[in-house]
């Protein structure tokens, strides 16, 4: 009997070696392969010719969650529903997370994944394009072909798309580089280039020239009829008083009888010059100047009436006149100097709200006014292909002005310094995290969407976590500054110097009105498109008003600002 066992005690042991030999043979082919994978990505020959912006890859759609975009939902627990009374509330997450080793794997993983090689593209122009094809043009650091504004698409730019982004800004041209950035003008200010220079296509559009390196495929948008352009970005400034020896001299002057505030916008929006000055028959364009400082407007009541029709023959300006101020479409080109902190800051500050209350809105006015990136706590390709630049780099490196967030959990509340808190009205919040869910940053849901068996199970799990992320915020923030997106609606400027202030940046007045003037940006979704029913039911309304009274209780308590009035009437 001994010799049996001793001959399966053998066996057995030998199969175990075997068994972890073939387990360790596995594990190093996977590394081979990522290996190799990896060296292949490394020696891509085009990738050495590209600028600096086009070889950050960004992840692919494909690799989303479906409908979630990057902000994946599976990121969060559970969460406890919050009861009238305050009740516990929260969710729990997993006592082995590691946001440091999550880090390093999504910027390993992300490493990994090839970018799409450039393809050169025939010089045969398609004929597809809404506009006039004007050539290819220089546009360096020492020329450049268009001084308007400008955007970033690094996946799906086209032609169509910068055209149309341009003529909504009101601009007459549109050029594409890199084949992923947008830039407008209303004049070309560099000599043409040769055309083989122009031969990037368009990240969206295979087979459709976009520029090049330190060039740019121009077109002419589609003419418009005056009166009927629509412009993007147009911001009444104020009622100024300005003495005739100021006003004449602005660079432009127009005079016409029948002159209306569209046509001086149009006027000034087409010699690429700020602020339009008008007061009928008169329109003047200027640059941003002292003299439309905020400190120095007059009551609005004195300009009632000065675009009104009148039959009294026109007169000179007197030497002292009311004149209403409009910002143009056109973008100050200080706005667009931002970069990352000089210093690495050694205080963390969180940007934390709800997802679809406001926050990359608040970020591009928080990077307006002070001229520094925000970062993320994630990685979102859509925004960072937008201009988002804070979105690749990493989130504890102290190199951006605050970090966006949306995590509501004690540990990471704590690891931040101080926080401003976006509050938003949880109906509005809603339907816009339902909106991107469905159809991105900027688009909207469809009415069979909204009526389907998605939505109010998505009300069910997301209407308690906008009360859950408030509390947790207000119960374990350090330094907290709560901003309510409403009131940044109302009143732009004061609640931009809290921001600042609470940030601890000196801003310019110039840098105040640059967010003024370009609010908007191209980060916000449109009004329109909105369900042609309430989808809120009456059962979904009695779960969400307790979550608005907790959460006021809450911010009270703490001194905190809060709830506006319009959230649920006390």
């Amino acid at each position: 009997m001994v010799a049996p066992h001793y001959r399966l005690h053998c066996f057995l042991k030998r199969a175990q070696m075997l068994l972890l030999c073939l387990g360790i043979a596995y594990l190093m082919a996977g590394s081979i392969l990522l290996l190799q994978r990896s060296s292949i990505r490394i020696a891509q020959p085009n990738l050495a010719s590209l600028p600096p912006l086009l070889s950050l890859a960004a992840p692919p759609t494909a690799l989303r969650a479906p409908g979630l975009g990057v902000r994946a939902r599976s990121r969060w627990a559970a969460i406890q529903p919050v009861s009238a009374a305050g009740a516990k509330v929260g969710r729990h997450w997993p006592a082995s997370q590691s946001l440091g080793v999550q880090h390093v794997h999504r910027r390993w993983f992300h490493s990994l994944l090839p970018e799409s090689p450039e393809q050169r593209v025939s010089l045969h122009r398609n004929s597809r394009h809404k506009g006039t094809y004007m050539g290819c043009f220089l546009h360096n650091a020492s020329e450049r072909a268009l001084g308007g504004t400008m955007l970033y698409d690094l996946r799906k730019m086209t032609s169509s798309l910068c055209q149309d982004t341009c003529s909504e800004s009101g601009y007459q041209f549109a050029g594409l580089e890199y084949g992923a950035e947008c830039h407008c003008g209303n004049r070309i200010s560099s000599p043409q280039a040769p055309e083989e220079d122009c031969s990037l296509v368009c990240r969206g559009e295979r087979g459709t020239p976009c520029g090049g390196v330190g060039r740019l495929s121009i077109y002419k948008v589609e003419e418009q009829l005056p009166g009927h352009r629509k412009f993007r970005n147009v911001h009444y400034r104020g009622c100024f008083k300005l003495p005739k020896s100021t006003i004449s001299t602005f660079p432009i002057h127009s005079f016409q009888p029948n002159l209306t505030t569209q046509s001086c916008i149009e006027t000034c929006t087409d010699k690429e010059l700020l602020l339009a000055v008008f007061k009928k028959p008169h329109c003047f364009c200027a640059w941003t100047s002292s003299l439309f400082s905020l400190s120095q407007q007059s009551d609005s009541q004195q300009c009632v009436g000065l675009n009104h029709t009148s039959n009294a023959t026109p007169t000179a300006p007197t030497e002292h006149d009311h004149y209403q101020v409009y910002h143009t479409p056109v973008l100050d080109s200080r706005c667009k100097e931002r970069m990352f902190l000089p210093q690495r800051s050694s205080s963390l500050v969180a940007l934390s709200s709800f997802p679809g209350a406001g926050n990359t809105w608040v970020r591009h006015l928080i990077e307006l006014v002070t001229g520094y990136y925000t970062g993320s706590f994630y990685f979102d390709g859509t925004l960072y292909n937008r201009g988002f630049k804070g979105e690749k780099d990493y989130w504890k490196s102290g190199r951006s002005i605050c970090v966006k967030t949306h995590e509501s959990g004690q540990k990471e509340i704590e690891m931040f310094d101080s926080a401003i808190l976006l509050i938003r009205n949880p109906y509005h919040s809603l339907v816009a995290e339902f909106n991107r869910k469905c159809a991105g940053h900027l688009g909207h849901a469809t009415d069979a969407q909204w009526k389907s068996k998605e939505w109010p199970e998505f009300v069910s799990s997301y209407a308690p976590w906008w009360a859950s992320h408030a509390l947790s915020w207000v119960k374990f923030g350090r330094r907290l500054l709560v901003v309510h997106y409403e009131e940044l609606q109302r009143a732009l400027l004061p609640q931009l110097r809290l921001i600042t202030a609470f940030l601890n940046v000196s801003m310019t007045e110039e840098r105040l009105l640059c967010a003024q003037s370009n609010q908007d940006g191209h980060f916000k979704r449109s009004g329109a498109q909105q369900p042609s029913f309430d989808p809120f039911t009456p059962d979904m309304r009695q779960m969400i008003d307790p979550f608005i009274h907790t959460v006021d209780e809450a911010l009270q308590s703490r001194n905190l600002s809060r709830l506006p009035h319009e959230y649920l009437p006390r």
